[in-house]
């Protein structure tokens, strides 16, 4: 308005200039023109500095406070100003004026970076956006960036940000995309207001049960030229299916076999155990590429999403389900199917358990799912235990943990168990129970380590073998192959690693990393072992395997007892194989040795690995006051066990950690 003033001021007194008057002494042309040059430079002036406040009011209006960002690091809070949301204060003529410049601006801008070939910059592009509502659709805009720097703090900052509405969780669950929505799966302590609900399912056919509908898409899977337990599993479950059939409409019930459990009554049909056999047969054919493709075109994906919603009381048939998940991940084919069906809820879902073995698998999953920033792919059997989120923090080595006969990838490696009842005053105090030692404790003294557990189906007898045919699967060479499968797709050799085994999974240890330096496409999984450690190995056999020969008629010992056996060339052969490369290769070695007896039932007592079948020949040698079961599961995080397993781990990787 003062520059409007000045203006008519100025006019008119131009205009006075000529009019009737008093004599006066005539002015001079050029006094008249410095005049007009005044009045006109007064208004380009004043037009510039008028246009410059508005583009700087328009910027300062738009742009997030990043200086408070950096002041507050840990709470990651995005400041916006507060607006009113009465739209009559928004009316008025100067508020109209201001947006039509706004426009006009970012015309201006756009044909300029069009012009000079700059990128235009994002913050102009909301304008028409309140200040309330910016911050939010700048970073869900940003999280689409093709830069991926930018995307992935994008999300983060989606992810630390608490301070969202209700209804702001709703829109970015609506309008992000697929690649966002892993992301913040993946993201430690995420909201779950994130992720939309799976959506609603089509109703069942009346004469239908959940039974049939997994009936019908096995047998829809390929029966031909299948691997043998493959095919092993999907007849055991057809055969039982079918046999739950016929108890439903009145059939005779066949106990006993390889068949169900004994129900409790006729009229009790164990629906669950039917289920839970026909998952098992799908974990199998997931296994197999070209089934998954399968599975997703018959609506698979939304038959285990009805299951999995059905049977919340079952841990044993939402792991397999989470299991079959990942592996048609591991398809990034499959990936828009797998978010489409509502899966990504749930894994967020599951990934927050307090049981690590539901979390791992739901980690495994959304590992495959995470192509953003996981180039690994983690097969069927493979879990990472950290990091299981995403993470700012650079991962320098390896630590692989390999299981033996009758143990698992989680509960191999947890806390030794605790009689409560008759040690009360020993419990009271104590830091909550592990159930995965590798998980909690290493993992939080070593966080710069990716901590990764195999798990591979093993038994003492063949009358308990999951998958009966082909006995040669089950030799350490077999397993040694399929296992560096696995391994390397994982990534594993990539870094500095070191080997944590236990029983005989300390044979397969030495045969992979002998089978390893024959193939030159694994010889850095060799060269990048900085040590590994042995929890009681049988290097010299076993006093099981011999138990179990002497009762072979009765047991019919596994393939895996057989090559267990006292002074087996077999095993000299691999000893011999393993020290040769470890001497040249100077690897670093740790062994543990039991030397207390471990109860095979209530009547027998076998010292499993006595000190000398323990003693490897290279490497230090620890006797511990435990039995087999025990020699890998420390006490308490302060054990002895424990903190000499972490010591050797420190000290191999000490360039590694910057120890």
């Amino acid at each position: 308005m003062s520059v409007a003033a000045y203006c008519i001021f100025c006019y008119r007194q131009i205009g006075t200039i000529g009019t009737p008057g008093p004599a006066t002494k005539p002015h001079l042309p050029w006094h008249d023109i410095r005049k007009i040059a005044k009045v006109t430079g007064s208004l380009i002036l004043g037009g510039f500095v008028f246009i410059t406040y508005e583009v700087l009011s328009l910027k300062k209006l738009l742009q997030i406070d990043t200086q408070a960002l950096h002041q507050e690091k840990l709470k990651s809070y995005i400041y916006v100003h507060t607006a009113s949301l009465n739209q009559s204060e928004y009316q008025g003529i100067i508020y109209q004026a201001r947006k039509e410049i706004h426009k006009v601006v970012r015309k201006i801008l756009e044909t300029e970076a069009k012009f000079f070939r700059r990128p235009f910059k994002e913050q102009f592009s909301t304008f028409d956006g309140e200040d309330h509502e910016c911050a939010l659709w700048l970073l869900l805009k940003r999280t689409q960036s093709e830069d991926k720097e930018v995307r992935l703090q994008a999300v983060q900052d989606l992810a630390s940000n608490s301070h969202w509405h209700g209804y702001q969780y709703g829109t970015v669950a609506q309008t992000c995309d697929q690649r966002t929505a892993i992301g913040l799966a993946r993201s430690k302590d995420i909201n779950l207001r994130f992720f939309l609900p799976p959506p609603p399912l089509p109703k069942i056919k009346n004469d239908y049960t959940i039974e049939d509908e997994l009936r019908l898409l096995l047998v829809s899977l390929p029966q031909t030229y299948l691997d043998p337990c493959v095919q092993h599993f999907t007849s055991l479950a057809l055969r039982e299916s079918s046999q739950i059939l016929a108890a439903q409409r009145g059939g005779l019930w066949c106990f006993g076999g390889n068949g169900l459990p004994y129900c409790e009554t006729l009229s009790k049909i164990p629906s669950e155990t039917v289920e839970l056999f026909c998952l098992q047969a799908l974990v199998q054919h997931s296994k197999v590429s070209s089934h998954c493709d399968k599975i997703e075109a018959k609506g698979g994906l939304q038959l285990l999403q009805r299951i999995y919603q059905l049977r919340k009381d079952s841990a044993k048939i939402q792991r397999n389900i989470i299991r079959i998940i990942g592996n048609m991940a591991l398809d990034e084919r499959l990936h828009a199917s797998i978010v489409r069906a509502g899966w990504i809820s749930v894994l967020a879902e599951v990934m927050k358990s307090p049981h690590v073995i539901q979390s791992s698998h739901a980690a495994r999953a959304l590992a495959n799912l995470d192509r953003d920033t996981v180039k690994e792919k983690y097969l069927d059997g493979v879990y990472v235990l950290h990091p299981q989120y995403r993470s700012s923090q650079p991962i320098r080595a390896d630590i692989l943990f390999v299981h033996g006969l009758l143990g698992a990838a989680f509960k191999t490696w947890r806390q030794q168990d605790i009689d409560r009842h008759l040690d009360k005053k020993a419990s009271e105090g104590q830091e909550e129970y592990s159930q995965c030692w590798p998980k909690t404790w290493l993992a939080s003294d070593c966080p710069a380590l990716r901590v990764i557990s195999v798990e591979y189906d093993t038994d003492l007898s063949d009358w308990k073998a999951k998958c009966p045919v082909e006995a040669h699967r089950k030799s350490i060479a077999y397993r040694s192959n399929e296992l560096l499968d696995k391994l390397r797709a994982a990534g594993i050799g990539d870094r500095p690693l070191v080997w944590v085994s236990h029983s005989m999974g300390g044979l397969l240890v030495k045969k992979m990393l002998v089978d390893a330096s024959k193939n030159p496409e694994m010889e850095k999984m060799v060269n990048n072992t900085r040590g590994i450690i042995f929890y009681s190995v049988p290097h010299h056999g076993s006093q099981l395997a011999e138990y179990s020969m002497n009762a072979r008629y009765l047991l019919f010992p596994s393939a895996e007892v057989k090559e267990l056996s006292k002074d087996s060339p077999a095993l000299k052969e691999l000893n011999d194989d393993f020290l040769s490369l470890a001497k040249d290769k100077k690897f670093s070695v740790l062994s543990f040795a039991e030397t207390l007896p471990t109860h095979i039932s209530s009547m027998i007592k076998l010292h499993i690995v006595p000190l000398e079948s323990a003693k490897l020949g290279i490497g230090d040698l620890i006797p511990v006051d435990v039995n087999h079961l025990n020699i890998c599961k420390p006490k308490k995080k302060d054990a002895f066990l424990y903190q000499h397993t972490l010591k050797f781990i420190q000290d191999v990787l000490a360039q590694e950690l910057g120890d």
